[in-house]
């Protein structure tokens, strides 16, 4: 039997103000553990909570970037639950009238457009952070607790069971950080926690109506690692209802070292937390003037700029999209063209050469060593001929690790390309005279051998020969043999 899997996502994001949600704690990450607590924020008897402003601005301006309804009513309640992370045995959120409702965002994998309903999102405050003495949850011998996080605060943003696979959770997980990051309402930071990922997970028949019994991974925390454990699970309930079993609904967390989900615990419903609002905090209006000033601040959001580069600038969809879903990276690209760069070279090189040392270094698009203007200088270096695009590559290196200009580097390594044509003709010469095989495969109708000598005059001047000319000196050399 075949079956397919249905995906929602419960997308937390840490939300980028300078303090808590109810108390005045810095929200900074790294700090010494327990230093950025309060008496507020550990819940001790007889403190009062005070919402900060700036995290409803950011809640309605994602709402509004997600094409959700922000409600006019809204109000905070009391979730329920012990655990070691939360000081006050209970997490300050929202339950029955959350800030947003009913919006949608529209992704695309492998050419295939769908739209991903989003249920919700709303406020609520982060907990603690356990930290293990051991590999994972699961094989720790014993966990300290740190409740600078605690306080925190969160937009949690809850998506219908839209998804059908593991590329589109990615997908859908990629958009929502670049709207995220476009609006300035989080840093979006998976290795530090600032975006978190729950996926509810379950299969069915292909052709079934009805759901199957979901299980929910915790806190999954890499791209990577979203799509791995939405397709072990998939495969894992699939199989064990291929064998006959029944899948139960449960609390799984991923552990990336096994490539495996575990389980953890029951899944809850939402009666066993026992909501209720939460009597220290006033239910709030928000007001239409207040949106509508919220969503004349709203930026170019990431489909407008694909789309943008698309018409201006020629792009091919692939590029732009891969330009566009991180704003850094559509930032730089768009400094580039404004400091003179050909903007699909520019596209290029970025896709290119620059994301391998990204890579590499393990570095986010900010802190590049290089930047914008230097690398606008080094294509026009490209596109004047000075040198060739081979030569380039070894220039961009250097300037990688050292900082240096292009032009430094091409004059203090005499990299300039040799255009001069007399000059290559005569070294062209002495080529194919050495060469004579090549010449009788040329005549034979073997175009490859114009590669081969090109290799060799290209290996004698150690890369600097311009590349067009001696291809057209060659051609027209060995038309007349």
């Amino acid at each position: 039997m075949k079956y397919e899997a249905v995906i929602g996502l419960e997308v937390h994001t840490e939300l980028r103000t300078a303090t808590k949600i109810f108390c005045s704690c810095k929200t900074s990450f790294g700090a010494e553990p327990n230093t950025n607590v309060c008496p507020v924020c550990l819940g001790l008897p007889g403190v009062l909570p005070v919402l900060n402003k700036k995290v409803l601005e950011f809640a309605v301006r994602t709402g509004l970037a997600l094409n959700c309804e922000i409600s006019r009513y809204s109000k905070f309640d009391r979730k329920n639950y012990y655990y070691p992370d939360l000081p006050k045995n209970f997490q300050t959120s929202q339950y029955d009238l959350p800030i947003c409702e009913h919006g949608h965002l529209d992704i695309e994998v492998d050419g295939k457009k769908s739209t991903v309903r989003i249920t919700r999102a709303h406020m609520e405050e982060d907990a603690g952070k356990l930290v293990h003495h051991g590999t994972s949850i699961t094989d720790s011998d014993y966990s300290l607790v740190d409740y600078n996080r605690t306080g925190t605060p969160l937009l949690e943003i809850v998506s219908e069971p839209d998804i059908r696979s593991a590329k589109e959770a990615v997908a859908y997980m990629e958009k929502l950080r670049a709207i995220l990051q476009y609006c300035g309402v989080s840093d979006c930071k998976m290795e530090e926690g600032s975006l978190r990922c729950d996926a509810n997970v379950s299969v069915r028949p292909v052709g079934q109506k009805e759901l199957g019994t979901k299980t929910e991974i915790k806190n999954i925390n890499s791209f990577r690692g979203v799509e791995r454990a939405i397709e072990y699970e998939a495969m894992r309930q699939a199989q064990l209802l291929e064998d006959g079993g029944t899948v139960v609904q449960e609390t799984r967390t991923w552990d990336e070292k096994e490539g495996v989900t575990k389980s953890m615990r029951k899944k809850e419903e939402a009666n066993d937390y026992r909501y209720f609002p939460e009597p220290d905090l006033v239910p709030f209006t928000v007001s239409d003037e207040y949106i509508e000033e919220i969503r004349k601040t709203l930026p170019e959001l990431p489909d407008a700029r694909k789309a943008r580069y698309m018409k201006s600038y020629g792009l091919a969809a692939y590029d732009a999209d891969y330009l566009t879903n991180d704003k850094d990276r559509a930032d730089y690209f768009e400094a580039m063209v404004a400091a003179g760069a050909e903007p699909k070279e520019a596209a290029n090189w970025l896709m290119g050469d620059f994301a391998k040392l990204l890579s590499r270094d393990n570095l986010e698009m900010k802190a590049a060593p290089v930047q914008a203007a230097a690398m606008a200088d080094l294509l026009k270096l490209i596109a004047k001929g000075t040198i060739s695009g081979k030569i380039a590559k070894q220039v961009f290196s250097e300037m990688w690790t050292s900082g240096k200009t292009p032009e430094t580097i091409v004059k203090e390594k005499g990299l300039v390309q040799i255009s001069d044509t007399g000059a290559l003709e005569e070294l062209a010469d002495r080529i194919i005279a050495a060469n004579p095989q090549s010449v009788a495969d040329f005549k034979a109708g073997k175009k490859k051998a114009v590669g081969f000598l090109m290799g060799q005059i290209m290996k004698e001047t150690k890369g600097k020969a311009n590349p067009q000319i001696v291809n057209g000196i060659l051609t027209k050399k060995l038309s007349e043999q």
